[in-house]
């Protein structure tokens, strides 16, 4: 499926405006979701009940508070909450251009892709060009859904990214953690050193990892699913959707029956595996003899086999 645009903006900075197209950068589609049910498999509906009166209180009632003192609260309507929201703005208005590195990865939120609109090549691949020469990034103000934000635009091989930062009262630092400081030895930096160069990489690869949790409670589905553990809901509305849902999920389960029988058997041991064994035999007699009398560490525990990953759907 194309990626579908966001919004239609414009980068600008001094006099020049480049015409963008926004898109989002990441999908929200790992976790797996549950209902909330009753035992008997009915649906439950949620309402807010009055502290004074334990009446319910209906959606269009209600307001919102702000507490200024315990259980004291100043109330705003939807119409003063509505005065008080940044209006959303079309222009991303860079302010300055700072080297990509100076900005700390934990002031990292919200990721979107920026792609040139009409008769926006031009100018946006001369921007990219620039940002990747100079080793520079952008900064920027930008009103989006009814708040301000600082962005940081950088360029990468493929494009320009737009960061959304968080602002310095909302990134905690280290100095809250009162971590005091730890004198290491020569012979334990050396082992170290030796254990990094043994597993490195040459660059971070996003397919060597794959969501377990996911995977496990995936598999504990399809081992309900198998043995007909399903209950429909006995909502009228629902019954004919809870049906074909689950004849869906049984074709695709026989569907996968080959391909699960198939992948069953324990991977072999990974080659970064093999080079951690080895160069922890290094570490231990060494660090022993510089440090008589220390504790043995614990044996570690045995590895949890995990079911074989299913390859995911495109979409």
């Amino acid at each position: 499926m194309a990626a579908r645009s966001m919004a239609s903006l414009n980068l600008s900075f001094g006099l020049v405006s480049i015409p963008v197209r926004l898109y989002a950068a990441t999908e929200s589609a790992a976790s797996v979701k549950f209902n909330l049910l009753a035992k008997d498999g009915s649906r439950v509906k949620q309402q807010y009940i009055s502290e004074k009166d334990q009446t319910v209180v209906a959606r269009s009632d209600m307001v919102k508070g702000y507490e200024v003192e315990k259980d004291k609260f100043v109330l705003f309507s939807a119409e003063e909450l509505k005065k008080l929201d940044e209006g959303s703005s079309h222009v991303i208005d860079i302010v300055s251009f700072v080297p990509e590195k100076s900005v700390d990865p934990r002031y990292y939120d919200k990721a979107y892709l920026l792609a040139p609109d009409k008769r926006g090549g031009k100018p946006y691949a001369l921007l990219l060009e620039a940002m990747r020469s100079s080793g520079q990034s952008a900064l920027a103000k930008w009103a989006w859904k009814a708040r301000q934000y600082v962005v940081q635009v950088r360029a990468t091989d493929e494009g320009l990214v737009l960061q959304q930062l968080l602002y310095a009262d909302e990134v905690r630092s280290f100095k809250e953690l009162a971590i005091e400081p730890v004198e290491v030895s020569t012979a334990e930096l050396r082992l170290a050193l030796q254990l990094i160069e043994q597993i490195s990489e040459p660059a971070y690869d996003p397919t060597q990892f794959k969501d377990e949790e996911k995977v496990r409670v995936l598999a504990a589905i399809d081992a309900k699913i198998a043995g007909q553990e399903v209950v429909a809901s006995t909502h009228s509305e629902d019954a004919p959707a809870s049906a074909q849902v689950i004849d869906l999920m049984a074709a695709l389960q026989a569907s996968l029956g080959k391909k699960k029988t198939a992948t069953a058997a324990a991977a072999p041991k990974s080659p970064a595996a093999k080079k951690s064994s080895t160069v922890t035999a290094m570490i231990q007699p060494e660090v022993a003899k510089e440090r008589k009398g220390a504790k043995r560490a614990p044996a570690a525990e045995p590895e949890v086999a995990t079911p074989p990953a299913r390859k995911s759907a495109k979409k």
